[in-house]
């Protein structure tokens, strides 16, 4: 199945073709380091890192952009209100970003250009769009009309007159047009400023992603990312500006937007209270949960965030891990070893997943279905598990080791179940250090229960089994001896 992806501009599924073969260049918009991020940061990254990492899996080499707007009026705001400088806000915030998005196994783009480190770029940009006359000068602002450009809209499916007509009039506001933007803004007392042919300031929003994708891209390039409240005027605007000052077009072959969150079916917001960090919510779960979760939804589908649905990917991603730890149970164990009908039908079963998750997979990055083989397979993987471990079959090792490597191909393209160990902490929120501790204390108690047993020390045995599934864990005693295991809710 061909990939197709689900194009902004077109407004239909669409087959991807990247320009130049075997190679796709992605640019994804960034944050704006004034606070630490937020749950609506979290989803737009952790879904273009699944897309990259599908990407890269299917034998792309991807070139990863991301910005930093580190020029803003909210950085200027949280500096002036602090009494430190824009600088340092931005430095403590992208420290903080980096932090989190490590925590969720969100693998880091090449490149993290910084709109301050690119005012020779932008002021080149915007000089070109004035002498081009698709941008104009007044007194020290400049703005890009967007009466020049004919293709305005072609994204956001707007209408000029219609955007005209609804304007608010406002008698004081010079520009030529209601819905020119600005591309250059003058500098006000205490605002950080650089030097430009219309006098000190700085730029505006839109013209930063513009000369930074340009730069490190080119004129055209395959896939450009961010959340749908970007399309406009965020992305209507690069679009314009982009096309009128080289020429070229599409400025972007692929937009992909991810749709929003609500908070228990609730708009997100401050105002409401509302309005969740990623550093708080990982004070309550796991760091692979909320990237579960987040994944478990389609990512242009609304996402609906609450305890409930957390815990509910909490208890799912548990099932999967089983599953996995089952296998490599079988794997370690001394198991009688033997061919059977059983193993095969697992073989294929496997086989099976990995052809539906990547149909999901290429039916616009299906992530939600793609899951969903996943809990198929763990649910065959656990009646074979069940059946070698009651002695009704033999462990066929070579076809274990394929499935094994399936499983693992597949949940690393989401992300999860990291055989390094990253982003899988339990969903106890345990670290893996404690996990590891724990994991030998329960081997531990293990091996005094089956001590008690063997001295027919039954109700020692009993209460040790029952205390154990008090606090989360099951003995599973087989022929081949006992294992502990963590309960699934």
């Amino acid at each position: 199945m061909t990939l197709k992806v689900y194009n902004s501009l077109s407004n239909q599924k669409e087959e991807f073709h990247s320009a130049e073969p075997g190679k796709v260049k992605m640019y994804v918009c960034g944050v704006t380091p004034y606070n630490h991020p937020h749950i609506g940061n979290a989803r737009p990254f952790i879904t273009w890192d699944v897309i990259r990492r599908y990407f890269e899996h299917q034998g792309y080499s991807v070139y990863h952009v991301q910005n930093f707007t580190d020029i803003d009026d909210k950085i200027i705001a949280a500096a002036n209100a602090e009494g430190v400088t824009w600088e340092q806000i931005t430095s403590r915030y992208i420290s903080a970003y980096f932090e989190v998005m490590d925590k969720l196994n969100i693998r880091r783009a090449h490149l993290y250009p910084r709109v301050s480190e690119h005012m020779p770029e932008i002021v080149a940009m915007v000089e070109k769009l004035v002498g081009k006359g698709f941008a104009y000068a007044l007194d020290g602002d400049v703005y890009f009309s967007v009466e020049k450009f004919s293709g305005y809209g072609k994204l956001s499916g707007r209408n000029l007159d219609d955007m005209k007509a609804g304007a608010r009039v406002d008698v004081n506001d010079r520009k030529r047009h209601p819905m020119d933007f600005a591309l250059w803004k003058n500098a006000k007392p205490g605002e950080p400023s650089w030097n430009s042919p219309w006098g000190q300031g700085r730029p505006g929003w839109h013209i930063e992603c513009s000369a930074m994708s340009l730069k490190y891209l080119g004129e055209s390039f395959d896939l450009h990312g961010g959340g749908s409240d970007l399309v406009f005027p965020h992305h209507e605007n690069e679009i314009a500006q982009s096309e009128a000052c080289t020429g070229t077009a599409p400025f972007v072959r692929y937009w992909l937007h991810n749709g929003f969150i609500t908070i228990n079916e609730e708009k997100m917001s401050k105002s409401l209270g509302n309005f969740f960090l990623v550093q708080d919510i990982l004070e309550h779960y796991p760091a692979e949960v909320l990237r579960f979760f987040i994944l478990s939804t389609h990512y242009r589908s609304q996402l609906n965030y609450s305890d409930e649905q957390l815990s509910e990917a909490g208890r799912g991603l548990d099932r999967l891990r089983t599953a996995l730890k089952n296998l490599g149970y079988l794997a370690s164990a001394a198991v009688p070893q033997g061919q059977s009908s059983q193993a095969q039908a697992l073989l294929e079963a496997a086989s099976q997943t990995e052809t539906d998750f990547f149909d999901a997979m290429n039916d616009d990055f299906n992530t939600a279905l793609a899951i969903s083989t996943l809990f198929a397979l763990s649910k065959d993987i656990n009646s074979y598990y069940n059946a070698v471990m009651t002695g009704k079959i033999g462990c066929d090792a070579e076809v274990l080791s394929a499935v094994q490597a399936i499983f693992r191909e597949l949940a690393d393209i989401i992300g999860v179940l990291a055989k390094d160990g990253a982003g899988a902490e339990q969903c106890s929120g345990q670290n893996t250090t404690d996990e590891a501790t724990v994991g030998a204390l329960l081997d531990i108690i293990v091996d005094i229960r089956q001590e008690a047993r063997r001295k027919k020390d039954w109700t020692t045995a009993d209460t040790i089994r029952d205390r154990l599934g008090e606090i989360g864990f099951v003995i599973e005693d087989s022929p081949q001896g006992a294992r502990w295991k963590k309960r699934e809710i």
